[in-house]
């Protein structure tokens, strides 16, 4: 009886052919009419750096021979046991540890370092096989893979994962915010109050915080950043957009957020103007941020209302200024003559500054400065129509024409000079509820009511260097439970509303009543 033998069939599949040749022994050979998958491996075909330039996803097997990858054959739970949650934090710039490059990222799950590709020449691939750590997820797609082996891993164990990279929210849930009461819990079981979360101060970027944390607050801007795409969008939108959705994220593994992102690309953007490693000015940065997404959006520079950061902000105010002649009352300059020309003309703004009354020079019996008082009415009634000042030799007064849903009031309390800041430390009390606008309205013949949202704060503090510098924070009211809470970095606090006041008030929201 003649032998007979079959050689193993390496074809990958029956769509390639084939030649069959018989021998006298009846052995059947399979001849492969091009190399396999092995030889094309071993003659480097397949073995150089990847397209690094390119988004798409890198692998060594070729499209062509993708569909002989024994991924089928690989249990997708593998190496998944290794997944350290608590070392994962997907806060900071997306660039590889090691090129430093933004393109085509990975984590590494089990680490925590970020590295480029995952090609058989990449960075992540070299990471894998050094460090045995195997499971990696591309930041851009949110796709999990297991190296050396390359093959996706499809297992829904680590949805949590790919949730805390990229938290997104339906209609239903962001309606809910300020209705319903949310506390959840962190990887530590630590109590947290999504939206109420505390902000890394990596250096000096205190001002930054409480600006970010303000403008979350706001109700329309908030759900328009959680809700909407802006893929293809200015890459400040995208960030800012990612950071409130985190600030806001009920599933988080930490109850604080890194801004380190979006500031990198804000230092970037603003050209070193605001930056990690000194601190600025709190309104400064407003100004610039709320501008500068105007025009991200797709805003217009000479047209109002042009984009959806004007339509919640942007108001409009007539100014009447008249000059002062040298005939002028000495007692009476701030009073407008009847007989001189006034000028009119109507500004768009997004926000209102307030002036405080002059610091006094008195001091008290016991040797320090009397701190006044002065209400915020008193301030606001810049905006009446009537009240006059003095500036750059014009008698000027104001009157707000439209008023837009939400109110931002600064209130000039430092004044910069060439040599160190002169600080105004009156106090501005109010009301956090209830203001009326109503007679700072050109035509309003009923109330109308504004609540307050967010109080930035000032405060000077002596380091143990013996110098002075400033210190900011954010107070905010949960509308889910009625509470005010103080936030100032990472410390997170209650505080009553009665004493709101007793802060040296810098930038307030307010949100007009429906």
């Amino acid at each position: 009886m003649s032998k007979r033998s079959v050689s193993p069939d390496l074809s990958g599949g029956p769509e390639r052919k084939k030649r069959v040749q018989i021998s006298d022994t009846v052995e059947v050979r399979v001849i492969e009419d091009r190399p396999s998958v092995q030889a094309e491996v071993s003659n480097g075909k397949h073995l150089e750096f990847d397209d690094l330039e390119s988004n798409k996803e890198d692998e060594f097997i070729t499209s062509k021979n993708r569909k002989t990858a024994p991924v089928a054959d690989t249990p997708s739970d593998l190496y998944l046991e290794t997944v350290d949650r608590r070392r994962l934090d997907f806060d900071f710039e997306k660039l590889c540890s090691v090129s430093l490059s933004n393109v085509n990222v990975y984590a590494c799950l089990v680490c925590g370092k970020y590295f480029q590709g995952r090609g058989r020449s990449s960075y992540a691939y070299f990471h894998s096989v050094d460090e045995d750590h195997h499971v990696f997820v591309n930041l851009q797609s949110l796709k999990v893979y297991v190296l050396p082996e390359s093959y996706e891993v499809k297992s829904t164990t680590l949805d949590d994962i790919k949730y805390v990279i990229n938290p997104t929210f339906d209609k239903k849930t962001v309606a809910s915010l300020d209705r319903k009461p949310i506390e959840s819990l962190d990887l530590n079981y630590k109590p947290y109050r999504p939206g109420f979360v505390g902000m890394n101060n990596i250096k000096h970027n205190d001002y930054f915080n409480v600006i970010i944390q303000s403008l979350a607050h706001v109700s329309p801007l908030r759900n328009f950043l959680m809700l909407e795409s802006f893929e293809g969008k200015a890459e400040l939108v995208q960030r800012f957009s990612i950071l409130v959705r985190k600030l806001w994220n009920a599933k988080a593994f930490r109850g604080h957020v890194s801004p380190h992102e979006l500031l990198q690309h804000v230092s970037a953007l603003s050209k070193k103007r605001f930056l990690i490693t000194e601190q600025a000015d709190p309104f400064d940065f407003l100004n610039w941020f709320l501008n500068n997404l105007h025009l991200a959006l797709g805003g217009s520079r000479t047209r109002t209302r042009s984009s959806f950061i004007q339509m919640i902000f942007q108001g409009k105010v007539r100014s009447e200024s008249q000059k002062i002649t040298a005939h002028a009352d000495a007692g009476d300059r701030l009073r407008f003559e009847a007989d001189t020309q006034i000028q009119r003309t109507e500004m768009p703004f997004m926000f209102l500054s307030l002036d405080l009354p002059p610091a006094p020079l008195f001091q008290d019996d016991v040797g320090k400065n009397i701190i006044p008082q002065v209400s915020l009415q008193t301030v606001l009634s810049k905006y009446d129509g009537s009240t006059t000042q003095e500036l750059a030799g014009d008698r000027k007064r104001y009157k707000i024409i439209e008023i837009p849903p939400y109110l931002i009031f600064h209130i000039k309390r430092i004044t910069k000079t060439n040599l160190l800041d002169e600080i105004n430390h009156t106090v501005v009390t109010f009301q956090p509820n209830a203001l009326d606008m109503s007679p700072y309205v050109e035509g309003a013949t009923e109330p109308i009511i504004y609540d307050l949202v967010a109080n930035v704060t000032h405060e000077t503090i002596t380091t143990p260097q013996g110098e002075e510098r400033h210190a900011y924070r954010v107070q905010m009211k949960d509308k889910s439970r009625d509470e005010w809470l103080q936030i100032q970095d990472l410390y997170v606090e209650s505080i009553r509303r009665e004493i709101l006041f007793l802060n040296e008030s810098y930038i307030q929201v307010w949100e007009r009543r429906k």
